[in-house]
């Protein structure tokens, strides 16, 4: 087992191009505080990112400059967590950097906050750090990476690794536990067995999490590589529960294996998120949450587990799921639509035309539809009703699927009809004709009109 206790660096040359703009500011940076004596470096993800081969989603640097020195030596710049030494350098090749002091931090009483916070080196400042992986350091200009806690060796066998002891490391922060699933999950790595024999006595921490970091990491979770892996894994480790126990309650939920033979809820669920692949964040969600109703409304009948509402059960409880989570209004709401929705596409070859017009022409009808394939291909495995709706959209491909309207509310009134409610229902009845196929003109709609008002 590799030593993970920062001491004297392993250094090895390697040469990490710059290649996105956060990474030529980064650079730019790292020159500048070299040439006014300070040691930087890339360092963290964006590091770990390259080696593995893939593009960073954000740089950071750190330095042994001081907060007020950075500061200095870019005045375009301010300080996003003075007292942690982070400035945000802005606008350096027309993205935003975090440049961070090396420090050393203590006394975590909250499970997020240091009490103690000391400027240090970059071997103390590797110590203060996750995972062994994220505690590379890079240096542009000499072209190498130092490695304090033997993350290159981490790296190598695929190994989630906490720096030095596990416990500790994830009371300093308990979202740690949470991000050690995901890093797992997106890299395809194991984690290492004391850091994950670490996460179960301490997975109720999580429970002391903002809504909003958690959200966010959840989020992260779905959107990544292997969201079915992690939150397998997050049931597992205990950490399921503590913010979604509507989730884990499928767990164990039976269904008619005629239509789902996959297995229970839980499996159901896990299988669609195995299957989505570059989800949008509201479609991510709805594939989590688009069952979550059938645990309450579960009922047998002659033996048969049924589920009467819960597409509409399940909206209102993924709606309180996010809302605890204080997801984004557009979310919460967009999500709702997509559960309370997502049964109906079991009907669309005996819609009418003017219901199947509405239904395409929703705001999340992409998400919409994508939901319903993959709820197909993890249960009965027919998605006969998506080619039929793919059908229809190719049809539409050259007009609006929700034409305008044929006639409006003066031409109602012209015909003699007095202002009311009345003139509401007939423009609306004169729609649904349009769209069904039964009005293609006005003409025929002011006669239609003419004929109903006598």
């Amino acid at each position: 087992m590799p030593n993970n206790v920062p001491g004297r660096p392993l250094i090895l040359p390697v040469g990490l191009e710059a290649v996105t703009p956060a990474e030529v500011a980064a650079d730019r940076i790292i020159a500048r505080l070299h040439q006014a004596g300070f040691s930087a470096y890339r360092v963290g993800g964006s590091v770990r990112d390259r080696l593995l081969g893939r593009e960073p989603a954000e740089v950071d640097v750190a330095t042994s400059a001081p907060p007020a020195q950075v500061r200095q030596l870019f005045p375009d710049s301010y300080a996003i967590g003075e007292a942690f030494g982070v400035i945000l350098v802005h606008g350096f090749g027309g993205t935003d950097v975090e440049v961070a002091t090396f420090r050393l931090e203590s006394g975590y009483a909250d499970g997020r906050h240091p009490a103690h916070v000391a400027f240090s080196d970059a071997a103390t400042d590797a110590s203060r750090r996750d995972f062994t992986i994220n505690a590379l350091f890079y240096d542009p200009l000499r072209r190498e990476i130092l490695d304090y806690v033997g993350g290159l060796d981490d790296l190598r066998r695929g190994l989630i690794r906490a720096i030095g002891e596990p416990a500790a490391r994830f009371s300093e922060d308990f979202l740690r536990m949470l991000r050690a699933v995901r890093f797992a999950a997106q890299l395809g790595f194991r984690m290492d067995v004391a850091t994950r024999q670490a996460i179960p006595a301490l997975a109720k921490e999580i429970g002391r999490l903002s809504a909003e970091r958690v959200f966010a990491e959840l989020g992260k979770m779905l959107r990544g590589g292997a969201p079915g892996l992690a939150f397998r894994e997050l049931a597992e480790l205990g950490l399921l529960k503590l913010w979604l126990p509507e989730v884990a309650a499928m767990s164990g939920v039976e269904q008619p294996e005629q239509f789902h033979p996959e297995g229970d809820v839980w499996q159901h669920t896990v299988l669609m998120l195995e299957t989505m692949r570059a989800p949008s964040l509201s479609l991510a969600w709805a594939v989590l949450l688009h069952d979550v109703g059938k645990p309450p409304t579960q009922e047998f009948r002659d033996g048969i587990p049924r589920f009467p509402c819960h597409a509409e059960v399940g909206a209102k409880i993924s709606q309180t799921v996010l809302r605890r989570l204080k997801a984004p209004r557009w979310l919460i709401d967009q999500v709702g639509v997509q559960v309370r929705n997502h049964m109906t596409f079991k009907d669309v070859p005996e819609m009418r035309g003017s219901t199947l017009r509405r239904l395409i022409a929703r705001e999340t009808f992409a998400d919409e539809l994508e939901l319903h394939r993959l709820d197909c291909l993890a249960s009965h495995g027919s998605i006969d009703h998506y080619c039929f709706l793919l059908d229809r959209l190719r049809q539409y491909a050259n007009e609006p699927v929700i034409p305008p309207p044929l006639i409006t509310g003066k031409d109602v009134l012209s015909l003699g009809l007095a202002p009311g409610p009345a003139v509401g229902k007939l423009l609306h009845a004169v729609q649904e004709l349009q769209l069904n196929g039964e009005l293609t003109s006005r003409e025929q709609a002011l006669e239609w009109v003419r004929g109903m008002i006598g």
